[in-house]
């Protein structure tokens, strides 16, 4: 059966982003798998593992999530933390809507759950720095898309691998370790660090805090002095 042009089109369109998406993934195996074993290590079945990855699919705010969840803190706690991690892709979402807007409905909803930090990065650099693809919702879905089954293949893998490990043997390094690994990149300039510093300080200091609140205050408090030192940035440069 031989295809239309427009199917050639679409078909390439898929290809092409997620051809973009491969060499990223080789980094997203080891922290999705880090993401089912901390489901695992906090509670969970394997099952529950995944459904919870199936439904939050949002990384660095899922692990903490879970971290929260396992450690007792309230529900409440645990969706305001990954909140104000995931605050990030109100501007990701704002970025991309104009490229997405020949969607349909059901199309926007698919791309606003399976956007990440990864896809925005890998759609956004074709739109803007060379010739937009034939059909720019096609590439994007193609991009996000590999990226989703990697995560989810690899958040099974964690939970499998974490529920064949002895109780003896500790994986809850993992989780921080992961922030760490994380974090370190996005070091690239003083407000970051402020932020960081700020953060971390809080949560270190506020540890014992009822529901594990220390996390989201250091979140909500971190995030405010980056935002403050980069306004206080762009204000000297305009001076």
């Amino acid at each position: 059966m031989r295809m239309t042009a427009s199917q050639v089109a679409e078909s390439d369109g898929l290809v092409r982003g997620a051809v973009a998406m491969s060499p990223i993934l080789l980094g997203v195996i080891p922290f999705g798998m880090i993401a089912g074993v901390a489901g695992v290590e906090n509670g969970m079945t394997v099952l529950e593992a995944c459904a919870f990855s199936l439904i939050t699919f949002a990384g660095a705010s899922q692990i903490a999530a879970l971290d929260l969840l396992g450690s007792g803190a309230a529900v409440s706690v645990a969706v305001l933390t990954a909140t104000v991690i995931n605050l990030r892709f109100l501007m990701f979402s704002a970025a991309m809507a104009p490229h997405l807007q020949t969607q349909s409905l059901a199309g926007r909803l698919l791309s606003s759950y399976i956007l990440t930090d990864h896809a925005y990065a890998v759609a956004n650099a074709r739109y803007v720095t060379g010739p937009p693809p034939r059909d720019k919702a096609r590439y994007y879905l193609g991009a996000a898309v590999i990226f989703w089954v990697t995560w989810q293949l690899s958040t099974l893998a964690g939970a499998l691998l974490g529920q064949g490990i002895p109780e003896a043997i500790p994986l809850a390094f993992a989780v921080p370790l992961s922030f760490l690994a994380l974090m370190m990149p996005a070091l690239t300039n003083l407000p970051a660090v402020t932020a960081a510093v700020v953060g971390g300080a809080v949560a270190v200091t506020l540890v014992g805090a009822p529901g594990n609140l220390g996390m989201l205050l250091g979140a909500l408090l971190g995030t405010t002095a980056g935002f403050l030192h980069q306004r206080y940035r762009s204000w000297r440069a305009e001076a």
